[in-house]
């Protein structure tokens, strides 16, 4: 097996990364740019209808390789109010349900995206959810966590990304946080009565398909050593410029469905937690369209599930 030589790989910088971005998607601050419902099995094991808004805010500050999310965001911070009525107009429309995702395509706690000042609505909107879920950067939990979480009935869960666990790619990823940043952010929260949900890449840049493998099983280790209740395994997917450039000097490739199913069996097996896959654009990982319908099915009920079902079998592939 050949050594990586990490001294040799230079990381891309923010200049780097935004010039070869595709123009962002027209977004209107006063409306989330999406909203859906689903199911989730729950931590105690029950199957609940989860909201989850897609706020639109201000683009997260960070620039990090292989994001796409900064498309739905505007380039200036929102206007006060702007982010409570987001979330009424989409609870206006959405199911009644047992838990909300607040997801804003960034950092709940950054105050150029979610304004502080709007704190108090937004708790009063979402307070009576049995779970309010919203995703931070592992450097913005802080004490503001602790007074949000304050302001509801029911409890707060904080999403973080750990990406990957493997210390020279975390580096290069351009999200300025390490391995030992994520486990002192679990290790706040937790303490403070926050359960914590995590996301892990799927081949993220720098490693090759079997590698890639190994480290997203180790990642998920590492995460629930962390104290992480939750994790969800997501295909690194292009479409945000910087990994088509990194795809043209082979450092990056989109992972193989076969690679989602095995790391996501690997998970459920170490029964320390809830493992979810992130469904989203499957079809990317797909090269049988045989069987990938079919496929896709048996990962949402072992979602669902949580346990291990019977692989597809497929004559083709």
């Amino acid at each position: 097996m050949t050594k990586t030589n990490w001294g040799a790989i230079a990381p891309l910088t923010d200049a780097q990364i935004e010039a070869v971005r595709p123009p962002k998607n027209d977004v209107d601050s006063w409306k989330p740019y999406a909203f859906l419902s689903e199911p989730e099995r729950s931590s105690d094991g029950a199957i609940v209808d989860v909201a989850t808004i897609f706020l639109t805010n201000r683009e997260c500050p960070f620039r990090c390789v292989f994001c796409d999310l900064w498309k739905n965001t505007t380039d200036q911070r929102v206007p006060l109010g702007a982010i409570p009525k987001q979330i009424a107009f989409a609870l206006d429309q959405l199911p009644r349900c047992h838990s909300v995702k607040l997801y804003n395509s960034g950092n709940f706690f950054d105050r150029q995206a979610i304004p502080l000042e709007d704190h108090r609505a937004i708790g009063q909107l979402v307070g009576d959810f049995d779970t309010v879920i919203v995703e931070n950067h592992p450097s913005l939990c802080n004490d503001e966590c602790l007074r949000f979480r304050d302001r509801l009935n029911g409890r707060l869960e904080m999403a973080l990304g750990l990406e990957t666990a493997h210390p020279q790619v975390l580096a290069r990823l351009n999200k300025r946080m390490s391995p030992e940043t994520f486990q002192r952010a679990v290790e706040f929260l937790v303490q403070e009565q926050i359960p914590v949900r995590s996301f892990i890449l799927l081949r993220p840049p720098y490693l090759g398909e079997s590698v890639a493998r190994e480290w997203a099983v180790r990642s998920l280790r590492f995460a629930f050593d962390c104290g992480i209740e939750c994790c969800t395994i997501i295909p690194t997917r292009k479409g945000n410029g910087a990994l088509e450039q990194l795809a043209q000097i082979d450092q990056f490739s989109t992972p193989q469905l076969a690679s989602l199913e095995a790391v996501f069996t690997a998970g459920l097996e170490m029964e320390r937690g809830r493992v979810f896959v992130d469904l989203w654009d499957l079809d990317r990982l797909s090269t049988c369209r045989l069987c990938a319908a079919e496929r896709k099915q048996r990962l949402l009920r072992m979602n669902l599930s949580q346990r291990v079902l019977p692989a597809v079998r497929c004559g083709v592939c």
